[in-house]
């Protein structure tokens, strides 16, 4: 082991946890485009418009959290 450099008790970045957070749920949405993509020749044209309404919905969730200061790190 090793000695800690600081006491374990101090509190953590919100900050950092909000990006984490961020992170994973465009992380988890992106995972979902991968079967999509996989079969997109094989898609009717509404699997088509399915898939750009949630990119549409997963693009307008970006935008507000980068108006709303989300994605800034230092404030």
């Amino acid at each position: 082991g090793f000695d800690p450099f600081d006491n374990p008790g101090n509190p953590f970045s919100v900050r950092f946890f909000l990006i984490g957070i961020l992170f994973l749920i465009f992380d988890l949405e992106i995972s979902f485009l991968f079967p999509w993509a996989v079969t997109y020749m094989g898609l009717p044209l509404f699997g088509y418009w399915v898939v750009m309404l949630f990119l549409f919905i997963l693009t307008l969730g970006l935008i507000s959290e980068w108006i709303e200061g989300g994605l800034e790190w230092e404030n």
